[in-house]
């Protein structure tokens, strides 16, 4: 498990350092995915689809990644997507959360979600 968070935080580091200034201060929410055992590729799809869209829903989202696991390293524990999300504030964060199209998103994902890994990061942890 500590490997794990050491290899995302070490990418996250990399990451904001190449794409920021260091004088830009933003939060970065850092969401992993691992599905269901059963999940087709037509559901995760759709989950992906639906995470994709959020960005256009909610204003307050700066900036949007993500990705498919593909670490040889065997230290994923199952979860295969990564989502970063940016914000310019915790501010813009706490408008997200309960955000109804955020909170439309989880019931897409719910039937899927095995387990979910959050982690926020302000930009002076990452880089700053």
């Amino acid at each position: 498990m500590k490997k794990t968070f050491l290899a995302l935080f070490l990418a996250l580091f990399t990451f904001g350092a190449m794409a920021q200034s260091s004088s830009d201060k933003v939060l970065r929410h850092v969401v992993l995915f691992k599905f269901k055992d059963g999940t087709t590729a037509e559901q995760v799809k759709k989950v992906e689809d639906a995470f994709r869209k959020l960005p256009t829903q909610i204003k307050e989202i700066k900036g949007f990644e993500w990705g498919t696991n593909n670490s040889p390293e065997g230290h994923d524990q199952g979860f295969t997507h990564c989502f970063f999300l940016t914000f310019a504030s915790e501010a813009d964060r706490a408008v997200y959360l309960p955000h109804p199209d955020h909170k439309a998103f989880g019931k897409v994902l719910g039937p899927y979600l095995d387990k979910v890994l959050v982690v926020a990061l302000p930009r002076q942890s990452i880089g700053g």
